[in-house]
């Protein structure tokens, strides 16, 4: 049979044929409540995706857009009641489309700024620091009255907008490389520093570290300016993914480690696929499958541990927002929900549409930038709804995306950042 694919790892047979067409995934899509259109739905992807595999139609320039519309945050998978792994769907036909697809030169230039700039920290600091000027100079907020910003291409306005609060201690502090427990040690653990999360979330990462900590672990955070490859393979850029996903694991290999933790949910998430992602190569699917075993959120791991460092009452209504790739991805939903509850004082709030995406997926509220501010002000309607002092969610992206259009009186925490207050006795509010 012929195809419109290549032949480097297409989409499988067995698995397109998965998909009855039933209709289960539609209400869990966001493009699909966005648009309402059938092609920017899973089962339509997968029509699609299915034509192209018989050679029906080609893999060009309108394959491709709805292919790069899709969020992949995978609530489809969770929803579907026959067992369809989009997810390994998704991740093998974005590769073909970056492969195949000749993009626009302003697109391609746009997306090789991202990849040249995210995945590594220390560029990143020079970019943030010049981001701190532009904020703290009036720069912005002349640019803003003189309405220069609505001028500007639409994936520009996305990233000027999402420039977080930071300071210039913020973004040269570094996070201990190793902090030992108290006492004994329970666990010997690695953290995953991250890339964005290192420079603009290293609040994140401290408060990650002490709650390890008083919690028992011995912890260490490899020095190395190593991404992870997560932005890369969810954008199908699979050759610097998996080049990556080999880097970090030699990097945690050097430590002989228990536990690998992520706070990031969409890293923890292609750290647990490495296994996956590199079945295929020889020389690395066994010390991948080894790794991936060894790799846990954090709150995932603060479930499993017993307590042992005493909590102070929190009193806060807490808005909790599921990260797509932990929640659909690594399905951590519970885990971090307990560990909340387990805050005296704290109150857990449900959220209406907790299972839409927030439109950060990755770099999609950059390339997408009016379907992802379509679903941001979608989401911070939701959450201010239940009237939150805070709001909680465990992925860098996702805290970016939401602080962008959530009111502006309402602090946006990683999870481990109330537990860390907890266990102090302060006020993270």
């Amino acid at each position: 049979m012929s195809t419109s694919f290549d032949a480097r790892r297409p989409p499988q047979r067995e698995v397109l044929d998965d998909c009855v067409h039933c209709g289960f995934c539609l209400p869990t899509c966001p493009t699909y409540a966005v648009t309402g259109t059938e092609t920017e739905s899973p089962r339509g992807r997968i029509y699609l995706m299915d034509l192209a595999a018989q050679g029906t139609i080609g893999v060009d320039e309108a394959f491709g857009e709805h292919i790069d519309s899709c969020l992949g945050c995978l609530a489809c998978v969770t929803a579907c009641p026959s067992g369809v792994q989009y997810d390994r769907l998704i991740e093998s036909v974005r590769p073909q489309v970056e492969r195949n697809v000749a993009r626009s030169r302003a697109d391609r230039l746009f997306r090789g700024l991202v990849f040249a700039l995210f995945p590594y920290p220390n560029r990143l600091r020079v970019a943030a620091l010049g981001g701190l000027v532009y904020q703290r100079s009036g720069l912005r907020a002349l640019v803003r009255r003189l309405g220069l910003l609505d001028r500007l291409p639409a994936r520009l306005r996305a990233l000027e907008s999402l420039l977080p609060p930071v300071t210039v201690r913020a973004l040269l502090a570094r996070t201990p490389e190793r902090t030992r427990p108290p006492g004994a040690a329970r666990l010997r653990v690695g953290l995953l520093a991250g890339c964005a999360q290192r420079v603009f979330f290293g609040d994140v990462n401290a408060a990650t570290v002490r709650v390890l900590a008083a919690e028992g672990c011995d912890v260490l955070v490899p020095r190395d300016v190593q991404c992870c490859g997560a932005l890369s393979v969810h954008a199908g850029r699979e050759d610097e993914g998996l080049a990556r996903a080999r880097a970090t694991i030699e990097m945690f290999e050097r430590h002989r480690l228990d536990v690998v933790v992520a706070n990031v949910a969409g890293c923890g998430s292609t750290l647990k696929e490495y296994g996956a992602l590199l079945a295929d190569d020889p020389a690395w699917a066994e010390r991948a499958a080894a790794f991936s075993a060894t790799v846990r959120d954090v709150t995932e791991l603060l479930a499993e541990l017993t307590p042992q460092a005493p909590r102070h009452p929190v009193a806060a209504r807490v808005a909790y927002h599921d990260a797509c790739h932990l929640a659909n991805a690594q399905r951590v939903r519970e885990q971090p929900r307990a560990v909340l509850r387990a805050i005296p004082g704290l109150q857990l709030q449900d959220v209406a549409e907790a299972e839409l995406c927030c439109g950060s997926a990755g770099i999609y509220n950059l390339v997408q930038p009016v379907t992802a501010e379509e679903l941001g002000q979608r989401k911070a309607a939701n959450l201010e709804a239940v009237a939150p002092d805070v709001v909680v969610t465990a992925n860098a992206g996702c805290l970016l995306q939401i602080r962008r259009f959530l009111d502006a009186g309402i602090p946006v925490l990683h999870p481990v950042q109330l537990v860390d207050a907890s266990i102090r006795g302060c006020d993270p509010v």
